[in-house]
């Protein structure tokens, strides 16, 4: 482990969650944008028709490692229904996921990114998820907007999902650093943790009890690498103080 010239983060239970998460207040959000329902859906039929397309066929996907984007899974939903919008792709996805949660911040996430952007550290993101990296980046800057990321990525945008090693290669041509150089910081042991590690990455689990009853913990395991298990955002923060001042230290004549 060496002092990161960079750290990555996961996103969901990472640096935010989504607190009382509702599908259905989504829905309801998105259908006041309709301009044509000829055969006058309802939220129900919505949902119906969601659990096919999602639930199923999408996640489906997801299960063997790639990706359908939610703009994708929106359009073959909707059109499936026979509803049309008023509103482009990007802005359905964004009024879709801001009705079903707000967003909030993981306890001291901000502080963290303040402290590393006080200590030179670079940042950015790559997350497992259905949204865009635009409505992520939109979602990321308005709840932490002291952020400093230099990129955000989703995997929806890149066909794969963690841990395929492409995401991590990408995001480290993106930074133009050596996998020593970096850190990934996220809450899935395997997606993220060991993910990470194979491409050269130190990974740190971030392993908090914020709302974890969204996760199946039974398909999780202990990570198989070498990690930082951490459960609070200082303990991480203590540690890279620790670290700043020995190399400064070491520094002095």
């Amino acid at each position: 482990m060496q002092y990161p010239q960079m750290i990555l983060f996961d996103y969901g239970h990472t640096l935010l969650y989504e607190p009382g998460w509702d599908t259905d207040r989504g829905s309801a959000a998105l259908l006041k944008y309709a301009t044509k329902n000829p055969d006058h859906c309802t939220l129900d039929d919505v949902r119906k028709a969601a659990d096919l397309i999602f639930g199923e066929h999408i996640e489906n996907v997801r299960k063997i490692g790639y990706d359908i984007g939610g703009q994708i899974g929106d359009k073959v939903l909707y059109e499936y229904l026979g509803i049309e919008f008023s509103l482009t792709p990007p802005e359905m996805e964004k009024v879709f996921w801001n009705g079903a949660s707000m967003g909030a911040i993981m306890p001291e996430a901000d502080s963290m990114l303040d402290f590393i952007n006080k200590n030179g550290i670079r940042s950015a993101v790559i997350s497992n998820l259905l949204w865009s990296g635009d409505a992520l980046s939109e979602r990321l800057n308005r709840l932490l907007p002291m952020n400093e990321f230099e990129f955000v990525m989703t995997s929806s945008d890149y066909i794969v999902r963690k841990p395929n090693h492409i995401l991590f290669d990408i995001a480290l041509r993106k930074a133009g650093l050596r996998a020593d150089e970096v850190w990934y910081c996220g809450d899935n042991p395997q997606a993220d943790i060991e993910g990470a590690a194979q491409v050269g990455i130190y990974p740190v689990w971030y392993d908090n009890e914020t709302e974890r009853e969204y996760k199946d913990r039974s398909k999780e395991s202990v990570p198989k690498c070498e990690h930082l298990h951490i459960h609070e955002w200082r303990e991480m923060m203590d540690l890279l103080e620790k670290m700043r001042k020995k190399s400064h230290a070491a520094e002095k004549p």
